[in-house]
């Protein structure tokens, strides 16, 4: 593996089972080897499985594991990059209904709007909803929303949570 390393997660909050070993293999592609994911059932949604799997790559592995799993119907899932030299962390988050969600994030991983998006939000949405409308959309408020409830594993799994800032 050439330049910069870093770590991240994926996280699969909801698949049909069926999807599963799919899953593993779409990640293993992505990662350079076979990936076998601990599932267990999504507590949130009846007969869907949720797994987590931390993973080291070079950067950028984020984007192409999001990439390769983008657009998969029932899927719901996160993945996270952390902050590594000279590169800011991100944070990908799927659902079926929203689809795909990117943000940079900082070490914390708080999410990092960039200027010219606040601008732009400023500029372009005067009345205060509007604003909060942009401002929600910018910060992919919906999808925190969406997938708040599968974050949470049930009592006795394994949890990681994902917290909102503000």
């Amino acid at each position: 593996m050439a330049g910069a390393i870093t770590h991240g997660v994926l996280f699969v909050h909801s698949a049909p089972r069926a999807l599963c070993p799919h899953l593993e293999w779409a990640a293993g592609n992505v990662l350079g080897g076979d990936v076998s994911l601990d599932w267990s059932p999504q507590p949130a949604a009846r007969g869907l499985y949720r797994a987590e799997y931390p993973w080291q790559g070079p950067q950028g592995t984020g984007a192409r594991l999001a990439s390769a799993l983008r657009g998969w119907d029932h899927l719901r899932y996160e993945v996270t990059e952390d902050a590594s030299h000279g590169a800011d962390g991100a944070r990908w988050s799927h659902t079926p209904d929203l689809g795909l969600f990117h943000a940079m994030t900082d070490v914390h991983g708080n999410v990092v709007v960039p200027e010219d998006r606040v601008r732009s939000a400023m500029e372009n949405h005067q009345d205060p909803h509007a604003l909060r409308a942009a401002m929600d959309l910018v910060l992919g408020s919906a999808w925190d929303d969406e997938l708040e409830a599968f974050r949470y594993a049930g009592a006795g799994a394994p949890v990681r949570w994902l917290h909102r800032v503000g």
